[in-house]
């Protein structure tokens, strides 16, 4: 995750679980981690930009699972962002999220992906 504060000052976090589960628990547990280091950094309006619909879908109405160990992520998610005065979770393409997908590669210890050449697209 990158946490960006209004002045521009980034702070990049990336890092294991430790836990085995699906992608939406990976997605899930990263959430939880960027609101924690949210709240830790005292931010109060919070703008969360994910490539996971899932996890944004999932923070936002916990109900919305029936899988529990995908439930009880749901409900930490919800948790936490009930302190912050002013939340918006805003969904973004995959493609469009090279930053995020760097750090997640970087916390699995798989290399950076390669770009495309030019003029060849992606299938």
């Amino acid at each position: 995750m990158v946490l960006v504060a209004p002045d521009g000052t980034r702070k990049e976090n990336s890092s294991l679980t430790g836990a085995h589960g699906c992608n939406n628990e990976a997605e899930l547990h990263a959430l939880c981690a960027a609101l924690e280091l949210a709240a830790a950094a005292g931010v109060c309006r919070l703008r969360l930009h994910s490539d996971s619909d899932v996890a944004l879908r999932y923070a936002r109405v916990p109900a919305a699972t029936r899988i529990e160990r995908l439930s009880l992520l749901a409900l930490r998610a919800g948790e936490l962002l009930r302190p912050f005065v002013d939340v918006e979770l805003v969904w973004i393409p995959r493609h469009r999220n090279a930053e995020a997908d760097r750090l997640s590669r970087l916390a699995l210890g798989l290399p950076a992906v390669v770009a495309l050449k030019a003029g060849r697209r992606r299938r």
